[in-house]
């Protein structure tokens, strides 16, 4: 099919336009802006940690009472916060019966103590430095 179109004749000499069409070609390619050198570095550092601990101790101590008991066994119990233990002990005699022989008294005794301890920390630490591109030949 011709694209030209026919004008209608006339006393006049004939005119042909030619018509033009422009076509576009897109390509990519890479191309070097520039180059970073990063380098890293780690430091120690030494730090001294103080931080109190807690500690917790029993002390014990027996309490002499001899003492006849009547009735059933006492029970142990808090004084505070002293727990109290009843021992008991069965004495043989013309007849039987329950002598009180001691308290344990069981008391808990707190203390705060430092323990310095040496630790050591690490960081990093990183530059960035711009490096101009390499020249093509």
């Amino acid at each position: 099919m011709d694209s030209r179109r026919e004008l209608p004749r006339s006393t006049e000499a004939e005119v042909i336009v030619p018509i033009m069409q422009e076509d576009l070609e897109v390509e990519r390619r890479m191309v070097e802006t520039g180059r970073v050198r990063i380098t890293k570095r780690v430091h120690e550092q030494e730090q001294v940690l103080d931080e109190p601990l807690l500690q917790q101790q029993v002390a014990v101590e027996h309490v002499p009472i001899n003492k006849l008991w009547e009735g059933p066994p006492p029970e142990p119990r808090y004084e505070g916060e002293t727990l109290i233990i009843p021992i008991l002990e069965e004495e043989l005699v013309v007849e039987k019966r329950l002598v009180l022989k001691e308290e344990v008294h069981v008391r808990r005794v707190r203390r705060t103590v430092h323990s310095p301890q040496t630790v050591i920390l690490r960081g990093e630490e990183v530059s960035v430095e711009r490096v101009e591109p390499a020249e093509h030949a």
